[in-house]
């Protein structure tokens, strides 16, 4: 059985269910396995004919064993993808040529994190009913996270959720998709400040131990391990119907806190053929650069159309960080508590991932120009998330009849402003959200302050 530990070294060895429900590990580190488990060529060219909860219970036995048995993970699966509004679950569009486009937003909240939140939320209620406990999940959120994760667990009678956003840097149609849900384990709050203040408080309430173990505080967002996990079913599906594993597939991702195009990288470890992952980003570019140029660096946040990925410290890249640093979890702790005090630091090699990953950074001018341009050649509407992928993309082409699939993170009715700016046309909603911008909200806004968080969930929720 696969068992976890923290990339710091110092929250001993754990089973899935403890991380499924930690989060975040103790020591202020992320969880990671301590070894991959993995497909060879004949188990995955098994997987073609599956359907896409069935795939994500093959793939994710070996992770989730002693938790959940293969057959329970799969009618964890289908419950968590039945409501999803397309056959395919993740369908691929074809571009041109070798370019390809995975729309990853057909869940409930119309973005790529849907994936993996619906499936947390069943895995959650079946764990927590086992054990008769409630739990506290707190979590920040650039946009897409919080409406995945509120609607996942609104309603849930042994969890509790409340979810930062930074005030007024969010889309409307992101916003409001979470503070519409009226559900009372729900609180929303909007943070005086940007996403990475919203990341540094949801890190500060779990090191503070007396609050975490008297709310017993959980995280959802992509620290935890599981939601990483879940979202690398999407790579090896969309790998399987392009020809792996008998050629390789290229990726390319728009990211902000890399746990999106990290879940590529598992994807890798576990046998997929993976020729590129191309980390694609927009002027918030700490991941491009330090894959162009091996220096994490954090900047300064500068809000773009694409909001979901204005971060400046990728919190999953702590996860890459372990690996380059050899497993040594003692170099990782020391170095990531330097970052804290320095803001940065610079390795001389990126060992033996440097030929699988690449960074490119396209501003808010070439993502308009994408928008436009994109629909133009294909008739595709696409959201500037995506753009950012689709312009990146092209500078990064892998070798021909290698296919390069862009991920397509989010509907582009999520963010109208901006597509109707560059192409003259207001994607329309679907009909689920006609009537989303006249709901009323609840939500309440706090200065960055985390005595002032802290006592706003006490109050919400009281203890656990």
């Amino acid at each position: 059985m696969i068992t976890y530990i923290s990339t710091r070294g110092q929250a001993g060895r754990r089973s899935f269910e403890d991380v499924l429900l930690a989060g975040l590990a103790e020591d202020g580190g992320l969880f990671v396995p301590e070894i991959w488990p993995t497909f060879g060529a004949d188990e995955l060219r098994a997987m073609r004919g599956l359907d896409y909860p069935s795939l994500a219970a093959r793939l994710l036995a070996p992770f989730t064993e002693g938790c959940f048995g293969h057959d329970e993970l799969l009618g964890l699966a289908r419950k968590a993808y039945a409501s999803f509004d397309h056959a395919a679950t993740a369908p691929l569009r074809h571009l041109a040529g070798d370019d390809w486009l995975l729309e990853l937003f057909h869940g409930p909240t119309l973005a790529f994190k849907d994936f993996a939140m619906q499936l947390l939320a069943v895995m959650f209620d079946e764990v927590l009913s086992r054990r008769g406990q409630q739990l506290t999940i707190v979590g920040a959120t650039s946009g897409d996270t919080g409406a995945a994760a509120v609607h996942a667990f609104a309603g849930k009678r042994q969890i509790r959720i409340a979810m930062l956003h930074p005030e007024g840097r969010i889309s409307p149609v992101q916003r409001r998709q979470m503070t519409t849900v009226r559900a009372d384990n729900v609180l929303n709050i909007a943070l005086r400040g940007t996403f990475d203040d919203c990341q540094d408080l949801v890190k500060a309430m779990f090191n503070d131990a007396a609050f975490r173990q008297r709310m017993r505080l959980s995280a959802v967002n992509s620290i935890n391990w599981a939601r990483v996990v879940a979202q690398v079913v999407y790579y090896v599906w969309a790998a399987l119907r392009l020809g792996a594993p008998d050629r390789p597939v290229a990726f390319t991702v728009p990211t902000g806190n890399f746990g999106n195009v990290y879940a590529g990288r598992v994807a890798a470890a576990i046998g997929l053929p993976v020729a590129k992952l191309v980390v694609a980003t927009n002027e918030n570019d700490i991941l491009a650069r330090f894959f162009q140029h091996r220096r994490y660096e954090r900047g300064t946040v500068v809000p773009t159309t694409s909001p979901s990925m204005d971060i400046q410290v990728a919190s999953n890249f702590e996860r890459l960080l372990l690996e380059l640093e050899g497993g040594d979890t003692a170099r990782t702790r020391a170095r990531m508590q330097a970052f804290a005090q320095s803001g940065a630091f610079a390795l001389e090699t990126l060992g033996e991932v440097a030929h699988l990953f690449a960074g490119g950074t396209a501003d808010q001018g070439t993502v308009a120009e994408t928008i436009a341009a994109t629909l133009h050649a294909t008739g595709e509407l696409v959201d500037p998330h995506t753009a950012v992928a689709l312009a990146v993309a092209v500078r990064h082409r892998p070798l021909p009849g290698v296919p390069m699939v862009s991920l397509a993170t989010a509907h582009p009715a999520k963010f109208p402003d901006a597509v109707r700016a560059a192409t003259g046309i207001v994607p329309d909603l679907p009909a689920r959200y006609a009537d989303l911008m006249t709901r009323p909200e609840r939500c309440v806004s706090l200065d960055n302050d985390l005595h002032a968080v802290e006592t706003a969930v006490c109050q919400q929720f009281g203890a656990a």
